[in-house]
């Protein structure tokens, strides 16, 4: 589906979800929310649009996601309105429709989402992404290490300020060195 295809659904699913006792429903309004406040305060990088335009790609962007996941909401939306600006056919895969495509991008052994697939022209994938930028995959290894010292509930604050602040910057930037 295209990225304004998988805002409706998150739209539907915060406010009239069909999905009877979703696991996940009192995630979608949060998510809801990040994922506007995340378009809100977007400001493309002029500086990014020139690097990734300088690389000549001309591939596809799939990302596969889902509108109750608190990382994606602060991804999705930079990942999927920078790479549209540049001309950039972008889609969005939702996991737990078909697991089957998350299953080829596992992270550490588990189905984490988002996930930025890049492909060529032809639909080869020719790298992939996620499902957070490094600054997050470090507040997460030191939360692992010791959550008696640095508990969840911090952990998870740190992370959506980080997101908050950052708007999507670095992992669009990560994702243009895998072009």
């Amino acid at each position: 589906m295209t990225f304004e295809e998988y805002m409706a659904v998150a739209v539907q699913r915060a406010t009239n979800n069909i999905i009877e006792n979703d696991p996940y429903q009192e995630y979608y309004d949060l998510g809801l929310q990040r994922t506007n406040r995340t378009l809100k305060t977007l400001k493309l990088d002029a500086e990014q649009l020139e690097r990734a335009q300088a690389k000549n790609f001309n591939g596809k962007i799939l990302i596969i996601s889902e509108p109750w996941c608190g990382d994606a909401s602060a991804t999705v939306p930079a990942v999927a309105k920078f790479f549209e600006a540049l001309g950039n056919d972008v889609r969005v895969f939702l996991r737990d429709q078909d697991t089957s495509l998350i299953d080829h991008f596992l992270t550490n052994d588990t189905q984490s989402i988002p996930k930025v697939i890049v492909l060529d022209e032809n639909f080869n994938v020719t790298a992939n992404w996620g499902p957070r930028p490094q600054f997050g995959n470090d507040l997460l290894k030191k939360f692992k290490e010791n959550p008696e010292t640095y508990p969840r509930e911090v952990f998870y604050n740190d992370l959506q300020v980080y997101y908050s602040r950052n708007k999507g910057k670095d992992a669009v930037e990560e994702i243009i060195t895998l072009l």
